[in-house]
């Protein structure tokens, strides 16, 4: 099916693409609001949208509360104090609650009951994030493609499956038509990572999903592949090698100087090289922004700085199977 009207065959679609935003307020409401900004006919998310991580806020009685962020004990006497800090932790993608100290105790001696609070915190915000670009968006023609990464648990993201919506759609799994023409399809998973996140699979896994979703693609040459793992030395996937024996993860160093790799996916360059589609959108590694040609292929990762509230985007614009050119974006 179509998410835009017939007739648009020879028409140059522009498209902004946007990922890894974890759960940062800020950010999202740039993302929506870029398609007019950017005069884009359609917005892609390209995963990690959840935040990782829930601040408690404790009550102290009198007005005064206090919350422990990056290892410092924050005191607040004021509600203009509490109301400058939730939109602090809204733009850095935490979630919070407040509670009293007795709540605050039972919670901490139950990781299940924690757990389940930051799903439910989590879920929230999609919801709201899905009602706000169903408002925004409304009367524009805009249509705004939302997949989850590798960080976004399962159950979260059925937050944002919905069939009531007429501007954004979860995408993830199954071809999604940006126009008449160019078929997307979507991957949210990553091989495995030192942090052992929600939604990992084996490289070898990841190949065969791709697989199955490209049986249904009728043209690859006009496809999208929206591919939250970057392909593998690609330069879109170059990070710091990591020891995974240590807790967390540290950097590994050699002759006093950090060690690089590229960190991508083996299946996802494969696929890139064997189906050559037009575009591949891609994120997961936030320090890797950059362009590069896989043959035919467009390759992108806009790259992420999410925590300061800056939207990181690529606009791409595109006709009848081919990329005319495209810009990376930050604000």
């Amino acid at each position: 099916m179509s998410f835009l009207s017939k007739g648009n065959n020879h028409k140059k679609f522009r498209l902004f693409y946007a990922t890894d935003i974890h759960g940062s307020e800020r950010t999202f409401r740039k993302f929506v609001n870029a398609g007019k900004f950017y005069e884009a006919d359609a917005l892609i998310m390209g995963g990690d949208i959840t935040g990782k991580m829930l601040i408690p806020i404790i009550s102290e009685g009198n007005g005064n509360h206090r919350a422990t962020l990056q290892g410092q004990t924050e005191h607040l006497t004021t509600h203009a104090e509490l109301e400058s800090l939730t939109q602090r932790l809204g733009t850095l993608g935490l979630y919070y609650k407040t509670m009293a100290q007795d709540e605050f105790q039972t919670l901490s001696a139950d990781p299940a009951a924690v757990r389940s609070l930051f799903n439910e915190l989590a879920r929230q915000r999609l919801v709201s994030w899905v009602d706000l670009a169903e408002t925004r968006l409304a009367g524009t023609g805009i249509k705004c493609f939302v997949t989850g990464g590798n960080d976004d648990d399962p159950e979260v993201l059925q937050a944002i499956h919905r069939d009531d919506t007429q501007s954004f759609f979860a995408c993830e799994g199954k071809v999604a038509y940006i126009d008449d023409e160019h078929p997307m399809i979507s991957l949210g998973f990553s091989t495995p990572t030192p942090w052992k996140t929600p939604r990992e699979v084996s490289d070898e896994e990841l190949g065969v999903m791709i697989d199955k979703m490209m049986a249904d693609v009728p043209d690859t040459a006009h496809a999208i592949f929206n591919f939250h793992d970057p392909p593998s030395n690609s330069t879109l996937d170059t990070c710091p090698e990591l020891d995974w024996t240590t807790d967390p993860p540290t950097p590994i160093v050699k002759a006093g100087q950090i060690v690089m790799h590229g960190a991508g996916s083996k299946s996802v360059r494969r696929a890139v090289e064997k189906y050559q589609p037009m575009l591949g959108l891609h994120g997961h590694i936030h320090e890797s922004q950059g362009a590069i040609k896989i043959g035919r292929t467009t390759c992108i990762n806009p790259g992420s700085e999410y925590g300061e509230g800056i939207l990181r985007g690529c606009l791409v614009a595109f006709e009848n199977g081919r990329v005319e050119g495209y810009q990376m974006t930050s604000g």
